[in-house]
């Protein structure tokens, strides 16, 4: 059941980690999934546009649910206000994925 309120989801894809607001998260019926629902964005009140949420914006236009794998999840928190989505390049930060398959079949087996 989706829980009411306002949270801002931290997560890690393609080297970068997305910060969002939602008005909807739940565990998704898909195994090892979160579903985010409602992306809450600023609504251009500021005379400067902060670019990386017009990215967000662009890439997220027409999602109506996205789900998104709990081991790429860095924190969720339920706030009192929305702030500013963003991304961040990971220039060198302690944050890094879970080794895919790629990474895995390069080790020798035993």
């Amino acid at each position: 059941m989706a829980k009411k309120g306002i949270y801002k989801i931290v997560f890690f894809q393609n080297n970068e980690v997305y910060e969002v607001y939602a008005k909807s998260i739940f565990q998704s019926d898909l195994y090892g999934f979160v579903e985010v629902e409602e992306y809450l964005f600023d609504q251009n009140s500021k005379i400067v546009v902060d670019t990386s949420e017009e990215k967000l914006k662009n890439e997220l236009k027409g999602v109506k649910r996205s789900y998104i794998p709990i081991n790429q999840i860095l924190r969720i928190d339920e706030v009192e206000e929305r702030g500013s989505a963003k991304i961040k390049e990971n220039k060198g930060e302690k944050v890094s994925s879970l080794p895919n398959s790629d990474l895995i079949n390069k080790f020798p087996k035993k």
